[in-house]
């Protein structure tokens, strides 16, 4: 599984959310930004779909087991290439992940490729930390 977003904020706000903290360290963490190879073909979890499949705006932000069977059931029904959500963490943020049938949507290698820990993102992440309220380690 692939989790991404379009906004480098909600991809910050994600990772880090158990500790609040963002490490630019530990477990060497990345930015990476890339083009599609290929169109992909995503469930909409962002509308009324999820009302509509007997579920609520809570299979974006409920506990992960029940998301996971969520997502698990919604995949083997839909055979898609994965789901747009909403972040819980960037409230009214999209967020996507992507499952081993996106494998060759991806490409040979990402447009922009940084390291939290290379100074070029010092600002960017400063940025983040502040609007978020998560520390920077």
């Amino acid at each position: 599984m692939l989790y991404g977003a379009p906004e480098g904020l909600t991809c910050i706000a994600e990772v880090f959310q158990q500790s609040r903290a963002i490490d630019r360290v530990r477990r060497d963490p990345f930015l990476a930004i890339f083009p599609l190879a290929r169109p992909v073909r995503l469930l909409d979890l962002t509308g009324e779909f999820a009302t509509r499949m007997g579920a609520s705006l809570a299979i974006h932000s409920g506990p992960r087991d029940r998301t996971r069977r969520w997502a698990i059931a919604l995949d083997d029904a839909y055979a898609l290439d994965g789901f747009r959500y909403l972040s819980s963490m960037h409230p009214g943020a999209i967020a996507y992940v992507l499952n081993e049938r996106a494998r060759d949507a991806l490409p040979a290698s990402p447009s922009f490729n940084r390291a939290l820990s290379d100074p070029i993102l010092t600002d960017t992440i400063d940025a983040c930390a502040a609007r978020l309220g998560y520390l920077k380690m």
